[in-house]
């Protein structure tokens, strides 16, 4: 049965360039393609396995046929008329996108999925990873990690080496204090200068914990506050903060290219998230409780460690010497929650409270 009048258009064969005017029309589940030329014979191809143009605003309508041919009509409107009297149905997914309906609840439930596997499954995915990676391959990512950093922003430590060894002796002696049952997370203590992060301290994943020569001077005559500082970054070790934050990281990124198209420059950007990033709230306060229990069980009062809070901010006020750059960085200790609370935290917290 034919289904409305035939439309004049044109029509490749696939195998010249040369266009061909032909009448088409659906008979049944049949497209029947007339050429105007007598010696071409008429084409049929069932409608099914045509792969028919979207309807759009602008632009010509293509049409390509199961043999490689392709019909081309250039008044949009005429074609559409045409296939509304064949009686064929647009896909779904075409009516969808022609509708402001369709399309506003597309937008909607897209940025409504973005928002809820930003806020809520990429802490989730991230922290199960983190914790279930192999502890050598986290190893391997915490070295690669100090390498690159080592080329972005620390330089090898110019503390005298009888300072470096006395600090490592006082912090070694005190984690055996508070872990008599030898259960204290693997991690190794090394120094760095960095002019870029002023004093800082990072817990790498893989239990590389780096202090910054800027950090240890600013509290050389505090060493029990560097401990604190030392048993903060353990905390994080512990539980594996670092290698979390760079799953989360990766995975914002891949969200990134979903939405823009491009995580080049995110995923490049990665290996500097462990100082330009900080840790959540939860991790901080996981952490500073750490560094509490850790000060207490080597008889320090964890309210101490205001000294470390009062020093970073005039260092921060005096601008760090001169240098823009420096300071800028968040450390791990001082990012949030705010330097009030952890004061508070510091000054109050109890053995009871644990």
């Amino acid at each position: 049965m034919l289904r409305g009048a035939p439309l004049l258009t044109r029509w490749y064969d696939g195998r010249t360039p040369r266009a061909h005017a032909v009448h088409v029309h659906i008979e049944g589940e049949t497209l029947v393609i007339a050429p105007q030329e007598p010696d071409l014979g008429v084409q049929r191809h069932p409608v099914a396995r045509v792969r028919w143009p979207e309807r759009r605003t602008h632009g010509l309508r293509q049409t390509e046929l199961p043999d490689g041919g392709l019909l081309q009509h250039a008044d949009p409107a005429e074609w559409d008329a045409w296939w509304a009297a064949q009686g064929l149905a647009e896909s779904f997914v075409v009516g969808w996108q022609q509708s402001w309906r369709g399309v506003l609840i597309a937008l909607v439930t897209t940025v409504a999925v973005l928002g809820i596997t930003w806020v809520w499954g990429v802490p989730w995915a991230s922290e199960r990873i983190a914790h279930n990676l192999p502890e050598a391959i986290e190893r391997r990512i915490g070295a690669e990690s100090l390498a690159q950093l080592e080329r972005l922003f620390l330089r090898p430590s110019t503390l005298p080496e009888a300072q470096q060894q006395a600090l490592q002796t006082r912090w070694q002696a005190m984690v055996q204090r508070a872990h008599p049952a030898g259960d204290a997370p693997a991690h190794t203590l090394s120094f760095r200068a960095s002019p870029r992060l002023g004093p800082n301290a990072l817990a790498l994943p893989g239990g590389q914990i780096v202090v910054t020569d800027e950090l240890a001077t600013l509290l050389h005559d505090h060493p029990d506050v560097l401990m604190g500082v030392l048993g903060h970054e353990l905390g994080h070790v512990h539980h594996r903060d670092g290698m979390d934050m760079l799953v989360r990281s990766t995975f914002i990124s891949a969200l990134v290219g979903v939405v823009f198209g491009d995580m080049g420059g995110f995923i490049a950007a990665v290996p500097a998230a462990l100082v330009t990033q900080a840790y959540s709230r939860d991790a901080e306060r996981r952490a500073d409780q750490r560094a509490a229990e850790l000060l207490h069980a080597n008889g320090v009062s964890p309210a101490v460690m205001a000294t470390l809070f009062d020093r970073l901010r005039a260092h921060r006020s005096q601008g760090a010497g001169g240098d823009e750059e420096a300071g800028l960085l968040p450390i791990a200790i001082a990012s949030h929650p705010a330097d009030a609370e952890r004061i508070r935290f510091y000054r109050e917290w109890a053995p009871s409270a644990r």
